[in-house]
């Protein structure tokens, strides 16, 4: 399957994939969707990603996270920004804070692809991806 928009595409599975209560989802692999696997990591909302397979056959496997007995997915909601269609730039004082600072903004900056937090303190913008709470 050739998506055009492949973060819309790996929202999409984790969204699925948490709905479902799977463990794992896997993931076409491209240097963004590893970037952003990354920082999903990083923030705590997966437990961890690898990258499986080789040239075109690239996938990663992200395993998800949840949290008490009921199995609550710790990712609650996935919300696609900018789109190919529509592009959403900020400069870093305009950066959005996503529920008050309790879920995260995933920014492509010039310096990589980080959280809004880490874009303050770097004091730079860029293209909002995807907000996460």
């Amino acid at each position: 399957m050739a998506a055009n928009d492949t973060i819309a595409d790996m929202l999409t599975r984790i969204r699925n994939a948490t709905m479902a209560k799977q463990q794992a989802t896997e993931i076409p692999a491209t240097k963004m969707t590893h970037n952003i696997a990354r920082v999903l990591k990083q923030e705590g909302y997966i437990e961890d990603f690898e990258e499986v397979g080789e040239g075109i056959d690239r996938h990663l496997v992200l395993s998800l996270r949840y949290h008490g007995r009921l199995r609550q997915p710790v990712i609650n909601k996935l919300r696609r920004v900018s789109r190919p269609g529509m592009r959403v730039y900020s400069s870093h004082r305009d950066l959005p804070r996503v529920l008050g600072g309790v879920g995260i903004a995933i920014i492509s900056t010039s310096r990589g692809i980080m959280t809004d937090r880490e874009a303050r303190t770097k004091r730079v913008g860029g293209e909002v991806l995807c907000y996460i709470w």
